[in-house]
Formats: structure tokens, C-alpha cells, sequence
């Protein structure tokens, strides 16, 4: 399924859409889910509002009270519609879907009805909603390696090679001896190595590569660790995949990576630069390359100024470090003002540089990424309590833990800081709730050992 992007969708559905945005910052959801069915019955397509969907779905869940009694409680409840759509999978696909739809509607987080839309969808030969559906799950259930492993999978069979590694690395940490999970990875290292190389049809990475030494140069690559030899060779062969492809930038990227971990900055830049005139246009994986190795030079001269003793000198390369970073992602943002990662990292940068309102408009930005609007909620609620208006700030923290199902490192922050804003307003009882919802489950957390003894003996 080709997908459609909101700008090229029909007025009618742009306009649908923009009413479906609005309930869900208002937080009316129920309007909100019928308006982001109506915009993909218009145009299925448009995966961007099934993830909208998908996010409204699982706050409503979550705001009505979510747990495993919900979910066994909406399995048992939606089983006949559940045991049809399994009878129709293979038969009826698309009719399938639909009723796959209604029972993520009534569960978005029950395991059996994300696995059946997921297998659904495949069927349907729409293998972005299942994936869309499994990235959606495996936020909120991280643990279940089964579907990571799942999500390697069709990131891979649809030509996402890079979240086909990323995926297929974590499955390799959690099962370090699975042989399968190692094999896995091997390929979706060479592949996403490779992916601009021209052999798209390749069924291993070993299809991937032209000859026996090029292979051994991919699983050399793939090590954990690497000798001072293994690099050099590296770039020598590197350097030759350039001089043969020089218009392979994934091989100009590798060579600067390489470069890069010998210490040899300069070089890796210049290559990277050569990269950005070759495209002849904007490309964000180059862009980020050279941030990350612009960086890495000011690391290691900190670090040797520090081991001369020059303290003057670390300070002032802190220093420049620092202001490169801030000016490097404002143009970052100005280059690619769609891209949402863009608007929060900026965001983060302007609220620790202490510019509040620069930092809200980017975070207002940043929630409309799915992958990040949680943070961005949360730090929203942090620019609005420096601004000293704690109830707006109460707001977005409250928006943003209705969204959290699990207890985990991110809800524990804001929640800790809504009991923070509940004793600026005086609302002890308040404030002592939300502090023993983390006291519960981590009494090391911060200072919240201390607040709930202090309350008791209130």
C-alpha cells in the first residue's frame, strides 16, 4: 500500500483530519476516534491517522482505568466478533480488518487483538498497519521481544533496513544465545550496510555481496570490538568501495564512521561533505552523521586539554561544544522544519539554555510526533512551571501520564513532578497520592521515601 501523506490527501480529508487534531488536544477523545475513522474510510492510506487513532484509542483505554482485568474482561466480551474475524482472515481479508479494528477499538493493548490485526493486515497485504499496530504495542509492552523480533521482520520485508537492525539488535541482547537472533542480525547488518548498493532483490546478505572478501569485510565490520588493524583495513576498503561507487553514499557513510572511531575527525567530515554535494539535496542520516562527528572532535580535545592539564582550554572547547550543538539544531529544524525529532531536540536545548517560550513552541510542535509526545508533554509541563503557571502545567503532565500504561522511568518523572506542582498549590493530599504512586513501585526513586515518611507523621 502506497501511503499518503496528510499534504496530498483530498481537502475533505485535510479538513476531517484538522477537526479529529483538535479533539484530541482538547482531550475529547470519543469525537476525536469517529473523526479519524471517517478520515480512513476516505482514504485508508493515510497511515498518519491511524497512528493518531491508535494513540487516542490507548488514552481512552487508559483514562477509563486499563489493567489485566480490562483486557481479559474485553477479551471474553468481544470473543464472537474475535473468533470471526480469525474465520474470515484468509477468505475476506479487508472484512477481517474491520472487525479487527472494532476490537482494537474496544482493547488497543490486549496482546491476541493486537497479534490478529497485526496478522490481519499482512493478509490484507497492508503490511504498515501491521506495523504500525506492533510499533504501538511494543511501546507499551517493550518486554514482548516476540513482537520486536516480529517488527524486524516486516521493517525489513518492506525496506526499512535500519529499523530492521535496530529491532533485530535489541532481539540479539535479550537472547544473546538464540542462533536464529544472531543470524538475523548478521543479515540486517549487511543489508542495511548495503541497502543503497543496487541489489535490491538479494535474498541474504550474502546475495548482497559481489565476492568472498566483501563478505568478510561485512562480518569484520559486525564486530563489538575492533584492533587498530581491523579499522585500517576497514577504511582501505572502504576507501576502494568509493573510488568504484562514488555515488554509494551508504559506503561514503561507513568510511566516515570507520574514520571517525581512528580518531581521524577531519577526514571523516570531508568525506561526509563530499556525501552532501553528491545528493544534491537536504539528507538527514548525512546531516546527523556529521553532527555526531563534529562532536566526537570536540570530545577528544576536551579530553587531551584535560589530561595536559590545560583546565582554560577544556572550558573553552566545553564551551564551543555546547554553542555548536545549539546552532547546529536550529539549522537543523530550519533545513527540515517537518521533521518533529528535530523540533523536540531543539526544545530540550532552549528549555536548558532557560528559553521558556522558545521551548514551548517547539514541544507544542514535537507532541504531534507519536514517538515523542509524551516527553514533550512532560517538558512542556516543566517550561509552564518556570513560567509559574502551575495549573496549565498540571495539564500537560496529566495529559501525558494518561498515556503511560506501565510505571516505568518516564511516568515516574511526571508524576513525581505533578506532585511537586500539587505542594506549589497547596494541595498536600494531592501532592502525597501521586508520590506514593511511585512509592509503591520504587522507593529509591529521588526523594519520595522522604515525602511519604514526613506525610505519615504529619
Amino acid at each position: 500500500m502506497a501511503e499518503v501523506q496528510l499534504d496530498n490527501a483530498p481537502r475533505k480529508v485535510r479538513e476531517i483530519y484538522a477537526k479529529a487534531f483538535t479533539a484530541v488536544e482538547r482531550n475529547n477523545l470519543d469525537y476525536a476516534i469517529s473523526m479519524f475513522e471517517a478520515v480512513l474510510e476516505l482514504e485508508p492510506r493515510l497511515l498518519q491517522a491511524r497512528k493518531w487513532l491508535r494513540a487516542a484509542e490507548i488514552r481512552k483505554f487508559n483514562e477509563a482505568g486499563g489493567g489485566a482485568s480490562k483486557h481479559l474482561m474485553a477479551f471474553l466480551t468481544n470473543l464472537p466478533t474475535f473468533f470471526a474475524a480469525q474465520s474470515k482472515l484468509k477468505k475476506d481479508p479487508m472484512q477481517a480488518l474491520k472487525l479487527a479494528e472494532k476490537l482494537i477499538k474496544a482493547d488497543p493493548l490486549q496482546p491476541k487483538f493486537v497479534v490478529l490485526l497485526a496478522n490481519v493486515a499482512i493478509a490484507a497485504d497492508l503490511p504498515e498497519v501491521a506495523i504500525q499496530m506492533l510499533e504501538s504495542g511494543r511501546e507499551q509492552a517493550p518486554q514482548n521481544i516476540e513482537w520486536v523480533r516480529w517488527l524486524g521482520r516486516l521493517y525489513r520485508d518492506t525496506g526499512l533496513t535500519h529499523e530492521s537492525r535496530l529491532c533485530f539488535e535489541e532481539v540479539a541482547r535479550a537472547r544473546p544465545n538464540d542462533p536464529v537472533a544472531i543470524k538475523e542480525l548478521k543479515d540486517a547488518i549487511a543489508t542495511d550496510t548495503m541497502n543503497k548498493g543496487g541489489w535490491e532483490g538479494a535474498k541474504s546478505h550474502r546475495d548482497l555481496i559481489k565476492d568472498t572478501k566483501e563478505a568478510q569485510s561485512l562480518e569484520q565490520e559486525a564486530k563489538a570490538i575492533k584492533t587498530g588493524k581491523d579499522l585500517d583495513d576497514l577504511i582501505v576498503e572502504f576507501q576502494e568501495r568509493v573510488q568504484r561507487e562514488p555515488e554509494n553514499i551508504n559506503y561514503r557513510r561507513v568510511l566516515a564512521d570507520h574514520l571517525a572511531r581512528s580518531k581521524r575527525y577531519d577526514e571523516a567530515l570531508t568525506v561526509l561533505q563530499e556525501a552532501q554535494k553528491i545528493t544534491g539535496r537536504a539528507d538527514p542520516q548525512v546531516d546527523r552523521a556529521v553532527s555526531a562527528i563534529a562532536i566526537q572532535k570536540f570530545d577528544a580535545a576536551i579530553e587531551q586539554a584535560r589530561a595536559a592539564g590545560h583546565t582554560a582550554e577544556a572550558e573553552t572547547q566545553e564551551q564551543a561544544r555546547a554553542d555548536y550543538i545549539f546552532e547546529n539544531a536550529k539549522e537543523l529544524v530550519k533545513r527540515y522544519p517537518n521533521d518533529l525529532q528535530f523540533h523536540y531536540e531543539l526544545g530540550v536545548l532552549f528549555y536548558e539554555r532557560g528559553m521558556t517560550m522558545d521551548a514551548v513552541e517547539s514541544f507544542q510542535l514535537a507532541q504531534r510526533n507519536p514517538q515523542r509526545r509524551t516527553r514533550a508533554l512532560y517538558y512542556l509541563g516543566l517550561c509552564f512551571k518556570q513560567k509559574g503557571q502551575y495549573d496549565i502545567a498540571l495539564e500537560q503532565l496529566a495529559k501525558a501520564a494518561a498515556e503511560l500504561t506501565l510505571m516505568d522511568d518516564v511516568k515516574k518523572d511526571i508524576v513525581y513532578e505533578m506532585g511537586l506542582l500539587h505542594d506549589l498549590m497547596g494541595q498536600t493530599d494531592k501532592a502525597v497520592e501521586r508520590f506514593k504512586e511511585i512509592y509503591g513501585v520504587d522507593i529509591r526513586y529521588k526523594d519520595v521515601a522522604q515525602r511519604i515518611e514526613k506525610a505519615y507523621k504529619r
